[in-house]
């Protein structure tokens, strides 16, 4: 008699994971907050080609006029996010991340709308205020994710904010400059950037859950939004404060060229806001392949003290080169944008030399530093590089030079690398650092 016959198994295989939907998968922290940052930034986005061009309108066509203004309505946007993103960040320790999220798509839907309506520019610097004020969702979106991570994954799944924030900056402003071109006002694209961040509230009010567990919290304290607080622990390590002062020159020079490119190259080429919507696609497109490839393969071979070099290198000049670019050669400028956009290991390599300086305890106090000198130069760069931009292309200027403030970057760029050469010597010396 035989005993009774056992299901056949084979011992080699693992069993079979359980298959995750794809509705599953879309309402999963992760996937909601990637969602709800990319659909943010890209209603940003798409309002960067026509912002200047608007201004203009209310200027009654006076190039440097509107130059000025649009300086002052970015730095007053970036002023807002300086003060106000630790208040919302401390917000949302107390409240949880889903409410300041909700408060600041909600916000900055209405202030789009609002901006759309807009019937003076007295009435657009008031929209800027309220939406640099809602709009600092980022500093809830990052704890979110932290929430949501175990420890050995938070650096990793930090990448889902960085996709989403250079997806959104991609496709944005090309989707802003063909909708520019359908609407002689310039209103059409104010009406979507609103419609997709009321969308992303009503989709974040149904589906994005909360992160941030009741025990987790804690109460609301004026003294945790302090946004200069965290530039006291620079003030501890020379080589750090050294090294930040470079960066903060290279974030200068940055914003005062993304702030200028819509009107340099309208009253360079004659752009039109579809030619300005690819130009800014390529920008992010080719900074996507830097970011996301190159820096992981330069940085380790080089080192990130001949890294720092050659990046600032091919900054300085393709900054020259920008401004260099005849009035009949338009076409030039994507081949500069493939060519300095790899200057963009720079950065990298000099937060890796300041991250390197300082102890493990104190890496998240030094990056917030590092994170709000980048809110002041978002201040500091748009003021100089309009204003630059519209002196001289007026007729008080003594002599027309439509790219000075691509120059200017240049000479702030070389400071830059001239400081940071100083501080590295000066920290093999002291034998504080091990420079690669």
């Amino acid at each position: 008699m035989t005993a009774p016959s056992q299901p056949q198994t084979d011992q080699n295989l693992a069993p079979t994971p359980p298959r995750v939907s794809m509705t599953s998968r879309l309402r999963s922290p992760l996937a909601c907050i990637f969602f709800t940052i990319f659909l943010d930034v890209l209603g940003l986005g798409i309002i960067i080609p026509i912002a200047p061009n608007l201004v203009k309108q209310f200027d009654g066509g006076n190039e440097a006029l509107a130059a000025t203004h649009v300086g002052f309505l970015a730095a007053i946007y970036a002023l807002m996010q300086f003060f106000f993103a630790p208040i919302l960040g401390s917000l949302s320790d107390n409240f949880g991340r889903r409410p300041v999220i909700l408060f600041s798509l909600l916000g900055s839907g209405i202030d789009y709308l609002a901006m759309a309506f807009a019937p003076t520019l007295s009435f657009l610097y008031a929209t800027r205020i309220v939406n640099g004020i809602t709009g600092a969702s980022v500093t809830a979106a990052t704890a979110y994710v932290a929430d949501v991570s175990a420890p050995e994954k938070r650096a990793s799944n930090y990448a889902v904010i960085g996709v989403a924030f250079g997806l959104g900056f991609t496709f944005g402003p090309l989707l802003g400059g063909w909708l520019g071109e359908m609407d002689t006002t310039l209103r059409l694209p104010f009406y979507v950037a609103a419609g997709l961040c009321l969308l992303n509230a009503l989709y974040g009010f149904f589906v994005l859950p909360e992160s941030l567990k009741t025990s987790n919290r804690r109460p609301f304290t004026w003294q945790s939004t302090n946004p200069l607080s965290a530039f006291a622990a620079l003030a501890k390590h020379k080589i750090v404060l050294g090294l930040t002062f470079s960066l903060f020159l290279l974030f200068t020079a940055e914003y005062s060229l993304r702030n200028t490119w819509v009107l340099y190259t309208n009253h360079r080429y004659q752009w039109t806001p579809r030619d300005v919507g690819w130009s800014l696609f390529v920008v992010g497109f080719c900074a996507a392949i830097v970011q996301g490839g190159l820096v992981r393969k330069i940085i380790p071979k080089l080192g990130e003290r001949k890294s720092m070099l050659f990046g600032f290198a091919l900054v300085i000049v393709g900054y020259v080169c920008y401004g260099l670019v005849p009035d009949d050669k338009g076409w030039l400028v994507y081949v500069i944008i493939a060519f300095a956009s790899v200057g963009g290991i720079g950065g990298p390599a000099v937060q890796g030399l300041i991250s390197r300086s300082v102890g493990d305890n104190e890496q998240g106090t030094i990056q917030g530093a590092v994170t709000s000198l980048q809110s002041l130069a978002g201040i500091v760069g748009p003021l100089m590089g309009t204003n630059l931009f519209g002196y001289f292309i007026s007729d008080q200027a003594p002599v027309q030079i439509p790219g000075i403030a691509f120059f200017v970057g240049a000479v702030l760029a070389s400071i830059a690398l001239a400081n940071a050469l100083v501080v590295l010597i000066q920290a093999r010396r002291l034998q504080k650092l091990v420079v690669a």
